[in-house]
């Protein structure tokens, strides 16, 4: 199973704090993932085609072609901003 975290504002668009996602064993990589996550309804589809999303594998930034494995935590979110 993969774990995957949504934080800040798209957690609130999602409705959804965490997923789990079952890879059979299998090395992915994150944009197959969001491939995935995006086929379960339209918002996802919509919310998770975003350009600005940041990903992060086991709490290090990584780019849409980094691997993930089982057992790994995956977490998606909006870009910081400052104030």
């Amino acid at each position: 199973m993969i774990k995957i975290l949504f934080f800040a504002a798209l957690r609130e668009r999602l409705d959804c704090e965490q997923y789990l996602l079952s890879c059979d064993g299998k090395m992915l990589q994150v944009a197959d993932v969001l491939q995935q996550l995006q086929s379960r309804c339209q918002n996802w589809q919509q919310e998770l085609s975003r350009t600005d999303l940041l990903c992060a594998v086991n709490q290090h930034l990584v780019p849409l072609t980094a691997s993930v494995q089982d057992g790994d935590e995956l977490a998606f979110f909006p870009p910081v901003t400052g104030g």
